[in-house]
């Protein structure tokens, strides 16, 4: 196949990174961290849904808005990994098995680990979240099996997984009787029992699954030369929100929730853009996976301005540590807050489950959290607290070898 000796911005002595790829990730890093850091702190987060555009605000909409690129452009970058790795190793028995490992790994740490960076406990009445971390792990497991597909039936198969998922819809979990947890972790949203605890699933595989399959099917265009490249990925990024805008023009499938006028044009333009991420929609897919390689076309064509030191690099290069700490830093922060407004009787509620995360809402206070201002404030500085750690740990990868750091 065609291939640049080092594609543009691979980092020198033979570490494979390519720059646009972490540049992404460490963009959507510090994206994400703010809306995580809204759910910890905001008192609109407390209160509602940022995208119910009955009781939402437009600043409040957009600051959850902008997020939703976070979770398709993680899944998205996983797949081209995985295929970069792979060109790297030519030994796709071993890209399975790291796959595997890799994702049990990371649906272990969401179980056990991620589990108290929401909650700071493990609280029997809460439900467990099976987020992003779960998300990713299992859609690489389901990518050990399909890496072996011609590339050709990959693509075929994430595209049907992305835009004909919501076709599964009339399954409902409820028919399968005891196996209807199965169906929630395959495809609808729910929850169902394990013994006394209460397991949600907002990440359904399938749609996920595609995505990574997505990219892993699409990651040869980063061994073209880098014109082809740069307006493959650009054309990719406007082709995706080609079928964004047809799907909600259309009105008809895409999106479970249509779109509608309002005599207010923003109102209008934020129905247009509200689309479901749980499930992950056709449109909704479509429109982030659209931004993502737009931002990867720019990125390439950018790519020489970008000192190797530059903060979405490092960022993007740790993005598992990057991940973890930021959540235990935004809940420490917020519960610091919480004792430093509301005093000693903070203690009665700053350690149940917040209402953002199901909490229930009479344990706090009326006026529990911040202004939406307030948030971004929280969200600076724990940018700035997680930030030296990720930096040392970057190069602390850089200079050693061993095979557990592949895990982090």
């Amino acid at each position: 196949m065609p291939a640049d000796p080092a594609p543009p911005g691979e980092r020198p002595g033979g570490a494979g990174r390519v720059a646009s790829i972490d540049l992404l990730r460490g963009l959507v890093m510090v994206v994400m961290a703010l809306d995580h850091v809204r759910d910890f702190t905001s008192r609109s987060a407390m209160q509602g849904s940022p995208t119910d555009l009955a009781t939402t605000t437009a600043a409040v909409f957009f600051t959850r808005w902008i997020t939703h690129i976070c979770a398709p452009a993680f899944a998205l970058a996983a797949g081209l990994a995985a295929w970069l790795w792979w060109q790297r190793h030519g030994d796709r028995r071993a890209l399975s098995r790291f796959l595997v490992t890799r994702g049990l790994w990371l649906m272990a740490l969401e179980i056990g680990v991620m589990q108290f960076a929401y909650y700071f406990a493990w609280p029997v009445t809460a439900p467990v979240l099976l987020l992003v971390l779960w998300s990713l792990g299992l859609s690489m497991v389901a990518l050990a099996g399909l890496a072996w597909l011609p590339r050709p039936a990959i693509l075929v198969v994430a595209l049907a997984a992305i835009l004909c998922h919501p076709l599964l819809d009339p399954l409902q979990a409820s028919s399968f009787g005891a196996a209807a947890g199965i169906w929630n972790i395959l495809h609808q949203v729910g929850a169902f029992p394990v013994g006394s605890a209460v397991v949600a699933t907002p990440y359904p595989l399938i749609p996920w699954a595609g995505v990574m399959a997505l990219g892993f099917a699409l990651a040869p265009v980063f061994h073209l030369p880098q014109g082809i490249r740069l307006r493959t990925l650009l054309a990719l990024g406007i082709a995706a929100l080609t079928i964004f805008v047809l799907l909600r023009v259309g009105n008809a499938y895409g999106d479970p929730v249509p779109w509608q006028a309002d005599p207010d044009p923003l109102r209008t333009v934020m129905s247009f853009l509200n689309v479901s991420k749980y499930p992950a929609s056709p449109a909704f897919l479509a429109m982030t996976l659209g931004f993502a390689f737009l931002l990867l076309g720019l990125f390439e064509g950018g790519h020489a301005r970008v000192r190797p030191g530059s903060i979405l690099l490092t960022l993007g290069r740790v993005p598992l540590v990057f991940y973890i700490l930021h959540f235990f830093a935004a809940h420490l922060f917020a519960t610091l807050l919480w004792f430093a407004i509301y005093g000693p009787p903070a203690a009665s509620f700053s350690f149940l489950p917040y209402p953002s995360f199901g909490g229930p809402r009479g344990a706090f206070p009326a006026d529990f959290g911040l202004p939406l201002w307030g948030s971004y404030a929280v969200w600076l500085a724990v940018l700035a607290a997680v930030y030296p750690l990720c930096s040392r740990f970057s190069r602390f990868r850089a200079e050693r070898q061993y095979w557990w750091l592949r895990y982090l």
